[in-house]
């Protein structure tokens, strides 16, 4: 039955509520054998479209985010560092998120040994994987060809080629909200608690991902079982509080692990304040991010998380985040409330409305959390939206395809195609210099195909495929440009953003992440950490001009990096996916272009730590460069409690750090925090030495 037919509001509500279906006999798991011919090649082309903009020529992007990349390198030399997620093999503190994502690539590093195709290849694959559960998703209800519509625009989405060739979370993230979906879709059409237990499973290990993000999906998936599932209501009830337990206890047993391990002999949790991940997981990493505070940046109504611009409904269109997510944001919801509307009498069961509740459900949570969210929102955390956005325009570009024949199903097909053109053009009009004739042809072939659909697509016969064909050609040209550069383009950094760069950055055109001149916010030829650019935009450093913050580098180890100390702590960007505990962030610390400083470690490899230096973007690149491991004081910016004074002095004092290096990035702890009082009782008790430009002590020779 299709989403519309004539009349109208006939559409669904002779609608027969599905049989309890029988175990389907597939062949293959993405289909039964008795498809049509079509299916299965235009599957695999599918899968091999996606390969190949996952794949080819991913390790361009080098070690991506230093911060989780040398988190991942401690997980190959030390397996308490990859059960923990552990910034360095010596354990002194973890990242500031868990680590399920750094076990899939620290096991893979373990496997083939650690490089950046090891790290990179299951973060590639988990992209493929997604495509292919967001097809087997959507055609279990709405048939192959909005399964291959919704896979393929998926594949398309500019900010998912980016994550699927990047080492943050995020590719783990999708890959189990995605397989969360599936699961969810199996169990509401039988009912089945087994099913619907796996659904909390995956979401439970999608905390394990990236904390409270994975939940934003769960009234959507609860929903549409309670309403869907053809069991009786109390029995509904109890499956889905089964599936409950299910994601407590796949979620949860890692932070009882980390509660009952002996704080002495485990990492210090990166990122809390009190060496506990369950407050890393609410507070840090939970109501921080929508409310602000609490290490994050905004909160208290202002303006939000400033590297995906100040909140309200226009944020996921603004400067920042629109050309990560929103080419097709507009007719996804056009789609989503004209398919509501459509199917509002079906009976409770209808499978088309169950699909757009609980894709769209998915949509708009994630939607209107990111849009008002005050703590850190930085743009590529919009992949999370992708599957979302590309399976209710699969559902309802197909159902009213099929409902072609009546005038309402034609005018919503051309207003979706219309605002796609009219949105895309806004969009390539922030890069004008960038293919400028693509926004015209996009926009004038868009509006034409949408008045030949609303005027005379039920009248064209055979034709009607040129204008399908046509539709698609211009709706999509814009989005699929921009995932190509982004494919074609080095990303590395703690901010990477897709396609050209647009000029506006994170603060606004002319100054910030991303600033004229070349590259993102990420790093590279598009970073904020290194390449031709520095963080602040231009050819200076994190902290405006041409020195950092902390002395003579800058942010990163770009063409401006020198010798010196190594990080800003102005307005440089955020290593890892967590931006701000307080201070800027310089991106990779220049000492990792100092051979001498390097060499200095490599000799040192014997100790626990080779040397130790304030905050992770300090460290990072040094253990990525070295090999060695690099003791972050404070984590992440140089701020968190970690290691105290005495157990930094009782470590020297143990003889498990060769160098303390001078000049790394600080926190807010200001003159008494705990880095601040290292750095000083180091300077006061050890002789300072300077090497390669950069100051050195050697923690072995106390001065006398």
């Amino acid at each position: 039955m299709t989403l519309i037919e004539t009349p109208v509001r006939r559409a669904v509500a002779a609608e027969p509520a599905p049989p309890r279906p029988v175990r389907p006999r597939n062949r293959w798991w993405f289909g039964p054998p008795d498809q049509p011919r079509w299916v299965r090649p235009s599957f695999w082309g599918l899968i091999v479209t996606s390969a190949v903009l996952y794949l080819v020529g991913f390790t361009r992007n080098g070690w991506g985010n230093d911060y989780y990349a040398a988190a991942v390198q401690a997980g190959t030399k030390s397996w308490k560092a990859l059960l923990f997620g552990a910034l360095d093999a010596g354990n002194s503190i973890t990242v500031d998120k868990p680590p399920a994502a750094m076990w899939m690539m620290g096991l893979s590093g373990r496997l083939f040994g650690f490089s950046s195709f090891s790290m990179l290849l299951p973060e590639a694959l988990m992209g493929i994987a997604s495509v292919a559960l967001v097809y087997a998703t959507v055609r279990r209800w709405n048939g192959p060809a909005a399964g291959l519509l919704a896979g393929s625009l998926l594949a398309l989405t500019p900010v998912a080629a980016l994550m699927f060739r990047f080492d943050n979370p995020d590719a783990l993230l999708v890959f189990l909200l995605c397989a969360a979906a599936y699961c969810t879709v199996r169990a509401t059409e039988t009912g089945s608690g087994r099913w619907l237990t796996l659904t909390g499973v995956a979401l439970g290990f999608g905390f394990l991902a990236k904390m409270m993000q994975a939940f934003l999906v769960l009234p959507a998936f609860g929903l549409v079982f309670l309403i869907a599932a053809p069991i009786g209501l109390w029995k509904r009830l109890g499956k889905l509080a089964l599936a409950t337990v299910a994601l407590i206890v796949s979620g949860g047993w890692f932070v009882a692990l980390v509660a009952l391990w002996p704080a002495a002999s485990r990492p210090y949790i990166g990122g809390s304040t009190s060496n506990s991940l369950w407050e890393l997981a609410m507070d840090y990493n939970g109501l921080g991010r929508v409310f602000g505070g609490s290490g994050n940046h905004g909160g208290g109504g202002g303006g939000g998380g400033s590297f995906g611009g100040g909140t309200g409904l226009t944020r996921l269109f603004g400067d920042q985040i629109g050309t990560e997510i929103s080419w097709l944001l507009p007719a996804a919801l056009i789609g989503l409330v004209a398919g509501l509307w459509f199917t509002r009498r079906a009976p409770r069961t209808g499978r088309t409305r169950s699909a757009l509740v609980l894709w769209g459900g998915w949509l708009l949570v994630t939607f209107v959390v990111f849009s008002y969210m005050q703590g850190t929102m930085h743009p590529y955390y919009t992949v999370a939206l992708a599957p979302a956005i590309a399976a209710v325009l699969g559902i309802s570009l197909t159902e009213l395809w099929r409902g072609r024949g009546t005038i309402a199903a034609r005018v919503v097909l051309g207003v979706m195609l219309a605002a796609t053109g009219i949105w895309n053009y806004v969009l390539l009009d922030r890069t004008p210099d960038w293919y400028p004739a693509l926004r015209w042809i996009v926009l004038i072939g868009a509006i034409v195909v949408a008045a030949v659909t609303i005027v005379g697509l039920h009248q064209l016969g055979r034709t009607t495929v040129i204008v399908a064909a046509a539709g698609l050609l211009f709706g999509l040209a814009g989005s699929t440009a921009y995932t190509i550069d982004t494919v074609a383009t080095v990303h590395t950094g703690s901010i990477p953003s897709s396609g050209p760069s647009t000029g506006h950055g994170f603060g606004g055109p002319g100054g910030g992440m991303g600033a004229p001149g070349g590259g993102s916010a990420a790093g590279g030829t598009k970073s904020a950490a290194g390449g031709t650019n520095s963080a602040s935009g231009g050819a200076d450093s994190a902290a405006g001009g041409t020195n950092s913050a902390a002395g003579t580098n800058s942010a990163g180890n770009g063409t401006n990096a020198t010798a010196g100390t190594a990080n800003a702590t102005g307005s440089g960007d955020a290593t890892g996916d967590t931006a701000n505990h307080g201070g800027g962030f310089g991106g990779p610390g220049g000492n990792s272009d100092n051979a001498e400083v390097r060499q200095l470690l490599t000799d040192s490899s014997g100790y626990r730590w080779a040397a130790a230096a304030v905050g992770a973007q300090s460290t990072a690149s040094l253990e990525l460069n070295t090999g060695t491991s690099v003791m972050a004081i404070g984590g992440f910016t140089g701020s968190d409690p970690s290691p105290t004074p005495a157990q930094f002095q009782q470590y020297v004092a143990d003889g498990d750090i060769h160098y303390f290096i001078a000049g790394g990035g600080m926190g807010p702890g200001g003159d008494s925090g705990s880095a601040a009082q290292i750095s000083t009782w180091v300077q006061q008790h050890y002789q300072a030495t300077t090497v390669g430009g950069t100051t050195v002590y050697d923690l072995t020779a106390p001065i006398s």
